[in-house]
């Protein structure tokens, strides 16, 4: 880095390539929340346009694809977090896109199951608790990796009760299953946005850059649909 005649002259050398990182890492974590603000809403057109269209949701919910709606989004993720360092960039960013119009299809349900108010208020406190951890995970100085094992039991065990759930079909678990989520996805957002700022560091190529800059996004949105999805079941207001 060079030294400008605005550079202060008691400014070391270290300091001024450590002002030099600090700039490339918000200029890399801006790029990863681009990324998934972009899926987010994305994701949310698809979902709107998708529970606006009754034939469309018939053509759906109605046949066999809807099978292939609700499962396509997950084979996406697998396909990208193991495929990640294999293919192009535009190859990744493409899926990308596609997954965040599938999880809208699949999410179109939401909107016949709730209140239109009671979704855009419960987006806003989802939005406003992101904010809020994703914003300590970044800042803090604390090593939360020490809470990653902890989260990712809390994560399986969410897991296998929704499955163990869907035969009993009971009220109280899944409350709990909700109520856990949240905390658990809370902490996940502050985890991951953590661990997405220090891989910053192991970047040394362009391509490496924009395929860690998605797959950060992807985390994050993933963090994102799931704590809205939990908030959504304990604090939305159902059709009559």
């Amino acid at each position: 880095m060079e030294y400008g005649p605005n550079t202060p002259r008691t400014m070391t050398r270290a300091q001024a390539e450590a002002a030099q990182i600090d700039v490339g890492l918000r200029r890399y974590m801006l790029q990863v929340y681009n990324y998934m603000a972009s899926g987010i809403a994305l994701t949310g057109i698809c979902a709107y346009l998708t529970a606006s269209s009754p034939t469309f949701l018939q053509a759906i919910y109605g046949t066999p694809l809807m099978w292939v709606v609700m499962l396509a989004p997950l084979a996406a993720v697998f396909f990208l977090s193991f495929k990640i360092n294999s293919i192009k960039f535009s190859t990744a960013q493409a899926i990308f896109w596609v997954y965040a119009a599938l999880m809208g299809l699949s999410l179109a349900s939401i909107f016949l199951v709730y209140t239109g108010t009671s979704i855009a208020r419960v987006f806003f406190i989802t939005a406003g608790t992101f904010g809020a951890m994703s914003l300590y995970g970044y800042t803090t100085k604390r090593d939360l990796s020490q809470f990653g094992s902890f989260l990712f039991m809390g994560l399986i065990g969410i897991v296998l009760a929704s499955i163990v759930n869907i035969f009993l079909g009971s009220t109280m678990l899944q409350f709990a299953i909700s109520v856990i989520g949240v905390l658990v996805f809370t902490g996940l957002t502050a985890y991951d946005t953590q661990r997405i700022k220090e891989l910053y560091s192991e970047i040394d190529d362009s391509e490496i850059y924009g395929k860690k800059a998605l797959m950060g996004a992807l985390t994050l949105y993933l963090d994102f649909i799931n704590l809205f999805i939990m908030l959504m079941q304990l604090l939305g207001n159902r059709r009559d």
